[in-house]
């Protein structure tokens, strides 16, 4: 894909485990400068969705770390949009088909951090931070009952230069993909959804186990994390810290997704590849499963045993359904 981005896309370069690159202007013009130089938000515009200014420092403190670690060499980009600076982080070949990543709610872009490796060698990855979520993008949060989440898309492929692409999704991220999907089917080449919103039940049994579980503190807060995201495993306790800080001091939306409807999916004519686990908490993963077979022409859908909301470990299955 040639570079056709806007001279309204700011550009921040580093080179993952290489050292930080010193400020330049690149063959686009546009600027790029050193990832430890990165413009932070204004937290008493990000404490509508923190519950303190100290809290959003710790949670980005923690983000940028990340970022710095990030497996490949990477751009971070900031997209304006009519919602607010949407912040991207650009990973692979520019000339390689560009990849859309959108991850979940409470989530960032790191969520993508143990793919990007092998999907940056085939795809020019463009890992999205949502709106509205704990990461670096605006803090609004536009009505999920409207074309608010598409226009904003619209802005941010427009400026990437992205004129279609294939997505993957994850549960809040994966709502919003089969939302972009079914308004804007040109764009769409591909669409792969792990513990999608919007099909199955949204279930609300978890909710009064996990605020009871908070009245104690860091520990409830962390076995009421383990009961969401299904994640209870030794293996799995750098990712449980990491939501533990985060929703100790980020306010999630509770809004219910709105569920397609049967028409919606039946117009989707595009390769789907849907993965759940059969132990989600969150989402009926059986009637997610039951409806894309039902209506989604061209779907697959892999429900995976033993597993809760969080899924791991299907870089390559993704990756072999990206590529056709």
């Amino acid at each position: 894909m040639t570079d056709r981005r806007g001279a309204s896309v700011t550009r921040y370069g580093i080179h993952a485990n290489r050292g930080r690159t010193d400020r330049r202007a690149d063959s686009s013009g546009l600027l790029t400068e050193p990832a430890a130089r990165l413009p932070g938000r204004d937290t008493r515009i990000m404490s509508t969705i923190y519950k303190s200014d100290a809290g959003a420092n710790e949670i980005q403190r923690r983000y940028r770390e990340a970022l710095d670690a990030w497996p490949v060499p990477a751009e971070h980009l900031r997209v304006p949009t009519r919602e607010g600076e949407t912040f991207v982080v650009a990973s692979g070949p520019e000339d390689a088909p560009p990849l859309l990543l959108l991850h979940g709610s409470g989530a960032n872009t790191t969520m993508w951090r143990d793919d990007v490796g092998s999907w940056s060698r085939q795809f020019r990855t463009y890992a999205v931070d949502l709106l509205g979520e704990p990461g670096l993008s605006a803090p609004s949060r536009p009505p999920l009952d409207s074309d608010s989440h598409a226009r904003w898309l619209d802005e941010v492929l427009e400026a990437l230069g992205i004129t279609s692409a294939p997505i993957v999704g994850a549960s809040l991220g994966g709502w919003v993909a089969l939302d972009y999907a079914i308004r804007r089917p040109e764009r769409v080449t591909r669409l792969a959804l792990l513990c999608p919103g919007g099909l199955g039940r949204q279930k609300s049994g978890w909710l009064a186990k996990a605020l009871f579980l908070r009245l104690f503190g860091p520990s409830g807060i962390r076995r009421s994390a383990g009961v969401v995201a299904g994640l209870n495993t030794p293996q799995a306790r750098p990712v449980l810290d990491n939501i533990v800080l985060t929703f100790t001091h980020f306010k999630p939306r509770m809004e219910r997704l709105p569920v397609f409807s049967d028409d919606a999916l039946r117009r989707l004519t595009i390769p789907v590849l849907a993965i759940v686990g059969d132990r989600d908490v969150l989402f009926d993963s059986e009637g997610t499963a039951h409806r894309v077979h039902q209506h989604v022409p061209r779907a697959t859908v892999n429900v995976l045993p033993g597993v809760g909301h969080a899924i791991f470990g299907q870089t390559d299955p993704l990756l072999a359904f990206l590529r056709g």
